[in-house]
């Protein structure tokens, strides 16, 4: 999907989406906090999670839960998450197209915080 704005979310490709549904899909973030950092992006271009309908909740859960399930089957490493969401410039939102991150956490780990 294109948009006038040009928005890096509604042209990821198919083949970096690693789950997806009708309403949004999961990638892994390029610039990680921690290893396998992952997104979980709507397909419908908006900025405000708060925006969301009540499908694309359902959709956008639903795939947190199945990429939170799919990092522990890969790595037996991870103890726990945070999960986050940034709404708007001055909350460190830097693609104005909503997105959630999900953010595997291993004992002793030090997270990449750090803005670029």
């Amino acid at each position: 999907m294109k948009t006038l704005t040009s928005c890096l979310f509604c042209e990821v490709p198919d083949n970096l989406q690693i789950l997806g549904n009708n309403e949004a899909f999961v990638i892994e973030d390029k610039y990680p906090i921690t290893k396998r950092h992952s997104l979980i992006i709507p397909r419908r271009h908006f900025s405000d999670f708060f925006e969301a309908n009540e499908q694309e909740y359902a959709a956008i859960l639903g795939l947190l839960k199945q990429r939170k399930q799919q990092l522990l089957e890969l790595d037996d490493k991870i103890k726990g998450f945070n999960v986050g969401v940034n709404i708007g410039k001055v909350a460190g939102q830097a693609i104005l197209h909503c997105h959630i991150h999900l953010i595997p956490r291993r004992t002793g780990e030090i997270p990449n915080w750090g803005q670029d």
